[in-house]
């Protein structure tokens, strides 16, 4: 096994003639959590997605432990968050998430579903149907099936978004409690306080391209807008 958990190589993705992505290689080993920050379009979401197995690259090569993200063990080890909140509408809460902890194998699918609906405050709401769920309870009953199975990489893109404080201040405490197990963690997002609290390691994405990559410095955590202006394009 790979004794690095998230390994990009010379990644390209074009579509058509456009590069969405140009030339990233990122390496991040296991108990970090890399930052990826970036203004709308520069290529984040393109390049998580990659990293989850929901793309392929043009060019270059990625792997999870060593495995190839479509891979079954690398999906095993995957808990994605993105914008397509991946529940099902006309399921309850409950449903939902027993039905995922049953496709990932757990052993007791209720009793992990139970768990994860308590952690993120929607015990209450358990058998309502999602359909009828406000977006930040969405968001929330999302961010536990991305941890339902326990992932050792979490992959997520905006995971802020739309949630109000408390909510914010739990995923804080999981992701918080996931880098001290050990898990790694590569999250983009426009709420740079937030994500520089949590990152070990920052990356800068501008026009495709990595602009910057390296620890999560003081300075970055006194001024959020301290890696724009000295590495962005203006």
């Amino acid at each position: 096994m790979s004794d690095v958990a998230v390994d990009c190589s010379g990644v390209w993705k074009f579509y058509g003639d456009f590069p969405a992505l140009r030339d990233i290689s990122l390496e991040v080993p296991p108990g970090r959590c890399l930052a990826l920050i970036g203004r709308n379009g520069a290529g984040k979401t393109t390049l998580l997605r990659i990293l989850a197995g929901f793309s392929k690259a043009t060019r270059g090569r990625v792997s999870i432990f060593g495995n190839q993200p479509r891979e079954t063990d690398a999906r095993r080890r995957i808990g994605f968050l993105g914008h397509g909140i991946s529940i099902y509408d006309e399921l309850s809460a409950l449903e939902n998430l027993i039905l995922f902890a049953r496709m990932y194998g757990l052993a007791e699918p209720k009793k992990a579903a139970l768990e994860w609906l308590e952690l993120t405050g929607l015990t209450r709401v358990r058998d309502g149907l999602v359909r009828e769920f406000s977006r930040g309870m969405r968001q929330r009953l999302a961010v536990a099936r991305a941890f339902l199975h326990n992932p050792s990489v979490l992959l997520l893109d905006e995971p802020f978004t739309a949630l109000d404080d408390r909510a914010i201040g739990v995923l804080q405490a999981l992701l918080q409690a996931a880098l001290r197990e050990g898990r790694t963690i590569v999250m983009s997002t426009h709420q740079l306080r937030e994500a520089l609290e949590l990152a070990t390691d920052v990356a800068l994405v501008e026009r495709g391209g990595v602009a910057y990559q390296g620890p999560r410095t003081p300075e970055m955590l006194a001024d959020p807008g301290w890696l724009y202006a000295r590495y962005g394009e203006s």
